[in-house]
């Protein structure tokens, strides 16, 4: 078998205009341009891109234009680039079927999943075999097997085989907890010795199976809380004795993103502007994106529409974006409790009110303290009625020892 090398990326999203700015739109593209000269320059013999390769199934003709131009110059330095489907770029119906066709028919890439065993092959070094994305996991165990039986995968032990997939694998060490895993272990065929995986935004490389399963990662930042991840490829070499060494390759080009994640518990919202606004000022970077992160409870009185965000977002003078993300929460009382309570007989007065005071007293403490404080606020409701002043003083002075 002879060495070889290759290069696996995954999530370019490219055509997304984050927070509408076409700046962000060019990000996507300088992020690909990146990977393309880097590929370049390290002379590998064909690029892999698992998935995702735009963020719309339909991109713009200016996001086209930019991507037949940059997959020209990997065509010219006769590099062939392998793709299979991600659940962004998966052809809406089979009629009008995926960007990613007439751009295999170009001889721009070679799209796996639609030639003829789903198969690529490069002579005494590799078999690459790619399946399509089927977004969701009931789909794609009704449909992965058909598309295995029709286009069965024969990987050749005498060179590397590689599995290319766009998918999130039914693992505890891959899958997020907020993330379906659309493909069960089982339905993955043997036999590989890389998958080359993508989906995941989050790097990864774990054994699996006989071989390596390899989730490259995005190359930009597609959400705020993925800002921490590095953004890149992965630059994979094979020697003569099949022995696979993945090198994890980190971009220069990505917007840097700066997260402030802080808490408010308490605060009015006009204190909670003059404290981001200064955290804004502070945080201020030439070209960043600021995401100041609010999080809390407001006091009862107060409301998220009092939040000066004009005034938050036009702080830096040097950043790109100052984009707030509020999440926080307002310390009301439902207004089916307030109703219930009035609409109550006399003798479900007292739980409804304790569970109103509950709600009020939860938003500032544990819910056994919660609870503490609602059968205090409760007990005052009777000496209060019957103007027993000395019986509430009593209560409220062993409410303060």
């Amino acid at each position: 078998m002879k060495a070889f090398n290759f290069v696996h990326a995954a999530d370019l999203h490219l055509g997304y205009a984050q927070y509408g700015l076409e700046t962000r739109r060019q990000d996507f593209d300088n992020a690909f341009r990146e990977i393309v000269d880097r590929t370049i320059d390290l002379k590998a013999d064909f690029m892999i891109i698992a998935g995702d390769l735009f963020h719309q199934a339909r991109p713009s003709n200016i996001t086209l234009e930019n991507t037949v131009k940059t997959f020209k110059r990997l065509k010219d330095a006769n590099i062939p680039v392998l793709t299979v489907d991600g659940s962004h770029d998966l052809a809406p119906n089979s009629i009008t079927s995926t960007i990613l066709y007439p751009l295999d028919s170009a001889g721009l890439i070679y799209h796996l999943p639609r030639h003829e065993g789903a198969c690529w092959r490069k002579p005494d070094c590799c078999y690459v075999y790619g399946v399509p994305n089927f977004r969701s996991r009931r789909k794609t165990e009704e449909a992965l097997p058909q598309f295995l039986q029709q286009n069965p995968p024969t990987p050749d032990p005498s060179v590397t085989n590689i599995f290319v997939l766009h998918a999130t694998i039914d693992l505890p060490t891959v899958k997020p907890p907020y993330i379906e895993a659309e493909i069960p272990v089982d339905l993955i065929p043997d036999g590989f010795d890389y998958y080359a995986a993508g989906h995941m935004h989050q790097r990864s490389i774990s054994k699996f199976k006989s071989g390596f399963l390899v989730y490259s990662g995005c190359t930009e930042t597609v959400s705020y809380d993925e800002a921490k991840y590095k953004k890149g490829f992965y630059h994979v070499k094979v020697n003569e004795k099949c022995e696979i060494s993945p090198e994890a390759m980190e971009l220069q080009s990505p917007r840097k993103f700066v997260v402030i994640e802080e808490e408010f518990s308490g605060l009015n919202a006009h204190k909670i502007t003059d404290v981001v606004v200064q955290m804004v000022k502070n945080a201020d970077e030439e070209g960043a994106i600021i995401i100041p992160v609010l999080k809390g409870f407001l006091p009862a009185e107060a409301s998220r529409t009092e939040l000066d965000i004009g005034s938050i977002r036009n702080t830096a003078e040097k950043a790109l974006l100052v984009h707030p993300i509020v999440l926080l929460k307002e310390s009301t009382v439902s207004e089916e409790i307030v109703r219930s309570i009035f609409e109550s007989e006399v003798k479900d007065v007292k739980t409804k009110a304790f569970e109103y005071f509950t709600q009020i007293f939860s938003a500032y403490y544990s819910h056994s303290e919660a609870e503490k404080f609602a059968h205090h606020a409760l007990s005052l409701i009777e000496p209060l009625t019957q103007k027993k002043e000395e019986k509430v003083r009593q209560i409220l002075e062993e409410l303060l020892h």
